[in-house]
């Protein structure tokens, strides 16, 4: 994976200072908002495997809406990373009250053992944390690639089933006129800001908001 280019570090430390900059009556508002397109994508219903994040600093929050999903009866995974060096990543279940470690980033990940492990082709949805992102499903991360190696078999020429299927979670802070992609980069299927849901192709919020994930 090559070096991000000066442009692309200065976009990270500018839009990390955006979220970071808002007041935390905008951030639970917003967090509100987002948890309330969720429920309308009718992303967590019974027996769907759905892939979390447990938020770091700075990024939106999820806790909302955990309680909704276990009530639903979804089977909720997180990510774990195996290794740093590799920027390998996998995603374990993620049960209510489930005992937590320390990762490698200083973010939380549940503990569970290998052969618990969900293949990511094999998960229903997948919510992603997001620096930045654009109106056709470009994003951008950490910078790390860890979500677009984890989830690389979606890049297979021919392959038309899409599963499963990318919702970005940001900020509507955090969009750009444009991310030029890179030949490994996993485009999203969906963007969820406090503004509404965006469909890559579309230019505004809340189009698709009667979809079902």
């Amino acid at each position: 994976m090559a070096q991000p280019t000066a442009e692309v570090r200065d976009a990270r430390r500018r839009l990390r200072a955006l979220r970071l900059a808002l007041s935390p009556g905008e951030r639970l508002a917003a967090e509100r908002a987002i948890a309330a397109a969720l429920r309308r994508l009718r992303v967590f219903r019974p027996g769907k495997r759905v892939a979390v994040y447990l938020a770091m600093r700075g990024e939106v929050s999820l806790e909302t809406v955990l309680a909704d999903a276990w009530s639903a009866r979804t089977r909720l995974y997180a990510p774990s990373v195996t290794s740093r060096r590799r920027r390998a990543m996998v995603f374990v279940p993620l049960a209510c009250g489930a005992s937590m470690r320390a990762g490698c980033f200083g973010n939380r990940e549940p503990l569970a053992s290998a052969d618990a492990r969900m293949p990511p082709l094999h998960l229903d949805v997948v919510l992603m944390p997001l620096v930045g992102f654009d109106a056709d499903g470009n994003r951008l991360g950490m910078g790390a690639g860890f979500y677009d190696r984890a989830l690389r078999g979606r890049r297979r020429p021919g392959r038309t089933w899409r599963r499963p299927r990318l919702i970005g979670i940001g900020f509507a802070c955090q969009q750009l006129p444009r991310i030029e992609p890179s030949r490994w980069d996993v485009p999203l299927d969906l963007i969820v800001t406090e503004r509404g849901i965006i469909e890559p192709g579309r230019r505004r919020p809340g189009a698709s908001g009667g979809s079902s994930a």
